[in-house]
């Protein structure tokens, strides 16, 4: 079995580099999960992978999205109009159908029993568990909205008139209908989800372990409604001032004409609803203070806990803790702080954080260095190697829009000047390295 990842996700399919065994292998708690989606097109299910891959991945869980629409656009380029998806186009069929045994392909939108079994058998022959995701929707303002935002810029349509593309893209749904069979556990015995228009109902059924749990819980919080979420950090603090990391300190001078062009700039954004977070810590609640609003304050916010190291400069761990320094720069994402934590650490700790703002609309969110990159890493769907580097500078807001398969930024510098507290990964990472290699960047707090 060559498929690293722990979970698959599946979008409507499974395209797996696979050798396949003579008999049923075991299948063991930990064994890998097959996610399948299952509907008919302009149902939001890639919508639904991308976002639960980015969430699963995000907390650890390594998951990967297997699409059978790019697989079929790189299979064929007979594809000319809803005809290819037509029960009766015995050519398109094989196309859809089949593959060499080393690629086990399942149609789309895994609408029939028999597609089923099929990604059944396979996961029986692997060890693997299944579980289903079914998005059903019949109203037709959701399901036109999902074809103009999303549909109508897939490369099936480059080029096509707009009312053309929409006509043939509505045919090929009634296409799927004449064969469509919705999961039924009466007759299946299948562990699954049924969404109903975008999370206006849930219908769950034999959820098999802790992960299938999570998922769940996860998909009944998601929704679609257009919003902001505005991160951004506390101003200035006193300990920023001097290369100091963590403590709770107050805002500086310049930190607290920061809270108040925060205050003017939400006030002109004109956000209907919004809802204010803060940390329990003096500088992200001194910074709410400016806006004039009520805020919540979260302890899940507080920034990572540099244990030993609290209220340190860098140049000082170096000089008590060279080693620990050493190790930090080489694994930063999974490196504890002596009777601290780690961004592993804080990405457990800021869970239920992201669960919430799934659950919100409109939320500003005030907050700290490392905090703001666990944040910003789940909704751009950075990498572990990749979230305890990303740039969250002093003084700057930055504006998130979720959109159809990920998330538009947009960085808002309110012009007041404060330190610069990013630091990047030092080229020499060897415990034994010289301090001054140690020391070359612009000091991190935190």
């Amino acid at each position: 079995m060559c498929v690293p990842c722990q979970f698959l996700i599946h979008l409507c399919v499974c395209v797996c580099v696979c050798v396949f065994f003579s008999a049923t292998v075991p299948q063991f708690t930990n064994s890998p999960t097959m996610i399948v989606m299952v509907g008919l097109p302009a149902r939001g299910k890639t919508y639904i992978s991308k976002k639960l891959t980015r969430y699963l991945n995000w907390i650890g869980v390594p998951t990967k999205v297997f699409n059978v629409g790019q697989y079929r656009r790189d299979a064929t380029q007979s594809y000319k109009s809803y005809e290819f998806f037509r029960p009766d186009n015995q050519e398109a069929m094989k196309i859809r159908k089949y593959e060499p045994i080393t690629k086990p392909v399942f149609d789309a939108t895994n609408t029939t029993i028999e597609r089923r079994e099929v990604i059944l058998s396979f996961a029986k022959e692997n060890g693997y568990k299944v579980f289903f995701i079914e998005s059903l929707c019949d109203d037709p303002e959701i399901i036109a909205e999902n074809i103009k935002q999303v549909k109508l810029s897939s490369p099936d349509y480059a080029g096509c008139d707009k009312e053309d593309a929409v006509a043939d893209f509505l045919k090929r749904i009634e296409c799927y209908k004449v064969t469509y069979i919705s999961l039924n556990d009466e007759k299946d015995s299948l562990s699954y989800i049924k969404i109903f228009n975008v999370g206006s109902r849930y219908l769950v059924n034999r959820v098999q372990d802790h992960i299938q749990s999570r998922i769940v819980y996860y998909l009944m919080n998601i929704h679609v409604a257009p919003r902001f979420i505005y991160l951004t950090r506390h101003g200035e603090s006193e300990l920023n001032l001097v290369g100091r990391i963590g403590g709770d300190s107050g805002l500086s001078p310049r930190g607290n004409k920061f809270a108040s062009a925060l205050g003017g700039y939400i006030r002109s954004q004109c956000i209907r609803d919004l809802k204010v977070w803060t940390s329990h810590m003096k500088r992200t609640i001194q910074t709410a203070e400016g806006l004039g609003v009520p805020y919540e304050q979260w302890k899940a916010l507080n920034e990572i806990d540099a244990g030993v190291c609290e209220e340190m400069t860098y140049e000082e761990i170096q000089d008590h803790y060279p080693e620990e320094f050493a190790l930090r720069d080489q694994n930063k994402y999974r490196y504890r702080y002596p009777k601290g934590e780690s961004y592993e650490d804080l990405v457990q700790r800021l869970e239920p954080v992201i669960m919430e703002l799934e659950r919100q609309e409109n939320v500003l969110v005030v907050c700290h260095q490392a905090v703001m990159r666990c944040l910003l890493a789940y909704f751009l769907d950075k990498s572990a190697a990749e979230l305890p580097y990303l740039k969250c500078p002093l003084h700057t807001v930055l504006k998130l829009t979720p959109v159809a398969y990920g998330c538009k930024v947009e960085s808002i510098f309110l012009n007041i000047e404060a330190v610069n507290t990013h630091r990047d990964k030092p080229v020499n990472v060897d415990v034994d390295r010289e301090p001054e290699e140690a020391l070359l960047t612009v000091p991190d707090h935190i």
